[in-house]
């Protein structure tokens, strides 16, 4: 092992070493389920969690399970970044790119493009045009200075130490959630913002100003044929919605109680996060809403961690998002194919209640 097999091109540490030491060949013995890592955690007896885990120490009692350290700690910030993490609810694909710009395709047909017609013999099919999107999705870094000498933490238990990992990647994890939810809303520099509707203007029914079950109801119908199944909402307008009659089904309870995870009694996944701003639902069909653009995994200065220079090193990811929404006036974002709705609160002493309507391709 040597430090040299983070910087292989196209291939991450784990990779280099999964490809050096191939899983296959331990089937049918003890260390089948593990990965190569995880056999070289055996090979150096490190144990990382559990009552008897090891001290930070441990991986530089020699230059080679040195090596492991920055993999290890990729690792627990990687875990904290995924766990409770809702970007898989609200995303509808995941893709690698390896820059900072990034230029996604679409297709904008027009409406008798749209329909399906019978196509008579010797006749021309029609056709659905591909492009690339007029401007580019910036991907942002996201990361965290890790403070901290080597003697500080030397003798500290390796299951205490990845607490703080885990802590820095459940904040890294809030701000890619934080530039999704911003691209959902404003859109991502194509030409593809929300377009709003207030309560109680036609299509949405119910009072300004009030959150009600028929306003809801009129927000689910806008997604007809395709299915309203996520609802990402702040912490205020949560309690709001709870408080509704509607959402106080003994069903709906009871798989709360059970699962810890809140279904609607419109079908939808109610997610809640502070990283919506106060006073906004955002509704949408998972299957259609972001692509997340990933720039790299999470990646850490692998010659400062093996040379146990600890006092600057820093923890990135690299993420974007792409918005996939319906452009013109209000009778086409209405016809597109699939929808998501924003309730937002525009001025929050006079609780203006109002309804953005994104469309996506």
């Amino acid at each position: 092992l040597e430090k040299g097999m983070y910087s292989q091109s196209g291939r991450s540490f784990a990779q280099t070493l999964e490809a050096l030491d191939p899983s296959e060949n331990y089937k049918g013995t003890s260390l089948e389920g593990l990965d190569a890592f995880q056999r070289q955690l055996k090979r150096f007896d490190i144990k990382v969690k559990g009552a008897g885990s090891d001290r930070v120490e441990k991986f530089f009692w020699s230059t080679e399970s040195a090596v492991l350290f920055p993999e290890f700690v990729s690792r627990v910030v990687r875990q904290g970044m995924e766990e409770e993490s809702i970007l898989p609810d609200i995303t509808a694909t995941v893709t690698n790119f390896d820059g900072m710009d990034y230029r996604s395709i679409a297709s904008t047909p027009t409406e008798e493009e749209k329909k399906l017609k019978r196509v008579e013999e010797g006749a021309q099919i029609p056709q659905t045009t591909i492009h690339t999107q007029e401007n580019l999705v910036r991907l942002h870094k996201r990361g965290r200075m890790l403070v901290a000498p080597y003697e500080a933490i030397r003798f500290q238990r390796l299951d205490l130490f990845a607490v703080t990992l885990r802590q820095i990647g459940a904040y890294m994890g809030r701000m890619h959630l934080e530039d999704a939810v911003k691209v959902l809303k404003d859109g991502d520099g194509n030409n593809n913002a929300a377009k709003v509707y207030e309560v109680g203007s036609n299509p949405i029914g119910g009072s300004k100003g009030a959150l009600s079950y028929d306003v809801l109801l009129d927000f689910w119908a806008q997604f007809d044929p395709y299915t309203m199944n996520t609802m990402l909402v702040s912490n205020d307008m949560m309690l709001a919605m709870l408080k509704l009659s509607e959402f106080q089904n003994p069903n709906t309870g009871l798989n709360f109680q059970a699962t810890g995870k809140l279904t609607t009694p419109l079908g939808a996944k109610l997610l809640r996060s502070s990283a919506v701003p106060a006073g906004t639902i955002i509704g949408l069909d998972k299957n259609y809403a972001l692509e997340q653009i990933c720039g790299s995994e999470v990646v850490v200065e692998y010659d400062k961690l093996i040379d146990r220079q600890l006092e600057r090193a820093a923890i990135t990811s690299i993420s974007g998002f792409y918005g996939y929404y319906a452009k013109g006036n209000s009778l086409e974002v209405g016809r597109a194919s699939t929808k998501a709705v924003v309730v937002s609160s525009v001025v929050i002493l006079m609780m203006d209640l109002i309804i953005t309507q994104i469309s996506y391709l």
